[in-house]
């Protein structure tokens, strides 16, 4: 079975669908062990805008 790097980050949570054309081109390359990172990143970032209370700043750009 061919390994399928977007079906897997879909699973994964990853909005891959959202992505451009060529954004996906480029994550369907990737090998497998290259998407568990990402996958591995994804949950670290989760887990901690999880824990950590996040405010919202306003800034204007002049």
């Amino acid at each position: 079975m061919t390994f399928d790097a977007l079906a897997e980050l879909r699973r994964a949570g990853n909005p891959v669908d959202l992505l451009s054309d060529g954004q996906r081109a480029v994550l369907a390359r990737l090998t497998e062990p290259e998407v568990r990172v990402l996958i591995s990143v994804k949950e670290r970032l989760d887990a901690a805008s999880d824990s950590e209370v996040e405010g919202h700043v306003s800034v204007k750009v002049v």
